[in-house]
């Protein structure tokens, strides 16, 4: 999941960047409305963390009019502004969440991460890169017509994959998705997974190690 954080302040810019990467999101950082501009011009971007009083501006602003043109990213606002009417007019106005400061990183993390969630479309009931398919009602795996034979997690951690085709997937994301809260990251057990998934899709290769960022597809 990519995030978009715009914060003037370079000191919790780089605290808010840092928590959400360690957490396993891919962040591009701004500090100004006009950067913001550009950065959502380019790249699409599954949450947006705004500072609320900005170079250029009021975010609040920025983001009512952004809401006017279709704009549906979820936005979380970060704020000094502790008045309840303020929080109201954030929500009114275009915003999803609001996070008065100062406030834990924990917490920040976990309000991003929601909003990812709630934000995201239903992928297709059929998911493909090339001639690879993976049905989501059926359950079933095919690579170029032949049914391949995949466990529960082999298939959940391709579906992660094939849902965020073309981008990186870290490693916490997959392990989040195959395994339950329990399971260490630090441990081997991607690596075991991700070697069968490779040899039972054969070649050309499919997945391939994004250094510093995780695996991708496609």
């Amino acid at each position: 999941m990519r995030i978009l954080v715009i914060e003037d302040d370079e000191v919790l810019r780089t605290a808010v960047l840092s928590s959400l990467r360690s957490a396993g999101f891919a962040v591009d950082a701004v500090g100004d409305l006009g950067a913001a501009d550009e950065a959502l011009f380019v790249s699409s971007y599954d949450c947006a963390v705004f500072d609320r009083l900005l170079p250029g501006g009021d975010a609040l602003d920025y983001v009512e009019r952004k809401r006017g043109t279709g704009w549906a990213t979820p936005v979380l606002f970060l704020t000094a502004l502790s008045d309840p009417d303020q929080r109201v007019a954030g929500l009114r106005r275009g915003g999803d969440d609001y996070l008065e400061k100062p406030f834990a990183s924990a917490e920040m993390v976990a309000r991003v991460r929601s909003l990812c969630r709630r934000g995201r479309v239903a992928p297709p009931p059929v998911l493909r890169a090339g001639d690879l398919e993976l049905d989501t009602g059926r359950y079933e795996v095919r690579r170029g017509g032949v049914l391949l034979s995949l466990t529960r997690t082999e298939f959940a951690v391709l579906r992660c994959l094939l849902e965020n085709q073309g981008q990186a997937v870290s490693r916490d994301e997959l392990i989040r998705t195959g395994w339950d809260e329990q399971a260490d990251p630090s441990s081997n057990v991607l690596d075991v997974v991700l070697t069968g998934l490779r040899r039972k899709l054969l070649t050309p290769p499919l997945i391939t190690l994004v250094p510093r960022a995780g695996y991708r597809i496609g």
